[in-house]
């Protein structure tokens, strides 16, 4: 972190200190889990028995939390031995902060959300934790790693934002709590800017364009987290995957297919039923006592087809891509529209090749990644995910040293500005994945390329090497859109609905002034139908409606304006009489001839 944001980050802390100070003032007999900083400000778990907070109890709470920051409290440092960590929780009636310090004592470690919540101090023989930090502030006492600011009158400025239910630790068998979240900055103008841009975000949700533009739908009876897509959009869908399909088979990549259940024993051999197992939705069959799942991923089905027949140096690169929906099934507490699905459909593609074939193939997919979201309009931002010194990953170090080694290898030649992230691996290899801004400043990642080391070796792929040898193939994974799901989540509110004419579910609207140009609409929709588009995909597939409604000409107008419409094409007697049509796009309106029309839209 820069020294701004460090000190952002210590406000933020102090301010989720200040809040449960506040809520203690209020509720004395209030029980508090953590309260880490997050993105935009943090938040605090509370447990209040029956009382439920609300969003009118939060003018009070911030009161409170006014009166503590202008009593101007130092934030004070100490520290306790564990055993007496665990006397203070008992005898202050915190059973979650006693739940984590008997973790600390025990295994030494927590997750990662709740790293706010405890100082590893002093670590005794097996990493237990002997020691742990406090802070006061006042007469409140949290168990607490920092960073503070010195004191709670150099905080910032805040709101209290909202708040949502929160299953302790994350875990639905255990205590629902209330999250009380904190937007907080070093300025006003910094908040308002953040208010402002959630304001925009609420109007561009997905969702919300998602049944106003008729998009997709959700359905009690067929499961949560279950999209089912109409035909506008399924065109959108068709036209990604389309183009990612184009921009791989434009690099040597061919289709394959694969089923979507699979008996256990592939993940049981790939790793991934180990470190996944729990994200499967199993599958029994009532004909013979396999055991299969719903496939959540697809590289351990490519290399089944990779390993179908004996394989020479002259056959490599292999290139495999499949656009498939695979299956995961995610914690209903997590599914948010079309952003955290159970059914999820990725553009995958993996590369089998020799390791000097590394940076050439790698560096290809880089380049697809490159043009498809410069197409798209986003700029990429470069994140190297390396391993870090934890057992996660499956491999041995000299692979691992090698495979991150030629990874940054790749993003150097290929002159990409980026930053390397430990931790972030995947836990076969090392990854180039890219990142977008959207329209409103927000931070996706989008597209990856990884290379795999292990996989292969699990799995026992092969090829004959140019003396007679056998080797193992190096296998890259890459998708460029990830998830066409999730990248509509990101897609639909970076544009608001505003396709592309390429991609837009309807690309034209054809509204009549009265029935006395039919004959003249026939002519129109030949030009439609024999125009052939060719960038970025090639087809003559023009989506058009027509509007003769009984609405009037304005309304039906300002409705293909609210449908983002990116060609409304208004025709009356005066544009049938000079062969011309009236058209309406985002620059403005203008009047083309008919035989000009063609020419037009394939400019859009």
């Amino acid at each position: 972190m820069s020294e701004n944001q460090d000190q952002l980050h210590a406000m933020r802390h102090s301010l989720a200190h200040i809040t449960a100070s506040a809520v203690k003032r209020l509720w004395p007999d209030a029980k508090f889990g953590v309260g880490p900083v997050v993105e935009s400000g943090y938040y605090y778990d509370i447990d209040l028995g029956e009382t439920k907070v609300s969003d009118e109890d939060f003018e009070k709470i911030e009161a409170e939390m006014r009166k503590i920051i202008d009593e101007d409290q130092e934030f004070k440092h100490s520290t306790k031995q564990i055993d007496e960590a665990i006397e203070w929780a008992k005898a202050n009636n915190q059973p979650y902060k006693e739940e984590l310090l008997n973790d600390l004592k025990r295994e030494g470690t927590t997750s990662a959300s709740e790293i706010d919540a405890a100082t590893l101090g002093t670590v005794g023989e097996g990493s237990k934790v002997e020691e742990v930090g406090f802070y006061t502030n006042g007469d409140f006492e949290d168990l607490c790693r920092g960073p503070h600011v010195s004191s709670t009158g150099k905080v910032g400025v805040f709101k209290l934002e909202k708040v949502a239910g929160a299953y302790w630790r994350g875990d639905e068998s255990k205590p629902q709590m209330q999250r009380l979240y904190g937007l907080a900055f070093a300025n006003q103008d910094d908040l308002d800017g953040y208010v402002k841009m959630q304001e925009e975000a609420k109007k561009r949700d997905h969702r919300k364009l998602g049944r106003t533009l008729d998009l997709f739908t959700f359905s009690d009876m067929v499961g949560s987290g279950l999209p089912m897509f109409t035909p506008r959009g399924t065109w959108l869908r068709e036209r990604l995957g389309s183009y990612s399909q184009q921009l791989r088979k434009q690099r040597g990549f061919e289709r394959v297919w694969t089923p979507h259940i699979t008996k256990h024993d592939l993940y049981k051999a790939s790793g991934h039923w180990d470190k996944f197992g729990d994200e499967l939705f199993l599958v029994k069959s009532q004909e013979s006592t396999d055991e299969f799942a719903l496939k959540p991923m697809n590289c351990p089905h490519h290399t089944r087809i990779y390993e179908s027949q004996q394989r020479s140096y002259r056959d490599l690169p292999i290139r495999f891509m499949e656009n498939t929906t695979d299956y995961r099934d995610e914690k209903t507490g997590e599914l948010h529209g079309l952003s955290r699905v159970r059914s999820l459909t990725q553009d995958d593609s993996h590369v089998f090749c020799t390791l000097e074939q590394i940076e050439g193939e790698a560096g290809s997919l880089v380049d697809a990644a490159k043009e498809m979201y410069d197409t798209l309009g986003m700029k990429l931002r470069i994140e190297l995910s390396f391993r870090d010194d934890s057992d996660a990953y499956l491999g041995d170090a000299s692979s691992w040293d090698s495979a991150q080694k030629q990874i940054e290898d790749i993003a150097k030649s290929k002159g990409l500005e980026y930053v390397i992230v430990p931790g972030e691996a995947a836990f076969y290899g090392p990854k180039i994945d890219f990142r977008v801004e959207d329209a409103l400043g927000r931070d996706w990642q989008v597209a990856t390329v990884q290379l795999d080391f292990v996989q292969p070796t699990r799995f026992g792929l092969e090829y004959i090497d140019h003396e007679g040898k056998t080797q193992t193939p190096v296998m890259i994974h890459c998708a460029l859109l990830g998830t066409i799901e999730r990248f509509l989540s990101v897609y639909i509110e970076h544009v608001d609905g505003h396709f592309p004419f390429w991609l837009a579910p309807e690309q034209v609207r054809i509204v009549t002034v009265n029935d006395e140009v039919s004959s003249y609409i026939g002519e129109i929709e030949e030009v439609l139908k024999d125009t052939v588009l060719m960038k970025p995909l090639r087809y003559n597939e023009i989506n058009y409606r027509i509007d003769s409604s009984n609405e009037s000409l304005g309304k039906r107008i300002r409705n293909a304006e609210l449908d983002r419409i990116p060609v409304t094409l208004i025709v009356g007697p005066k544009d049938r009489d000079a062969g011309e049509v009236s058209v309406r796009t985002s620059d403005g309106e203008s009047k083309i001839k008919l035989e000009e029309l063609g020419s037009f839209l394939k400019e859009q």
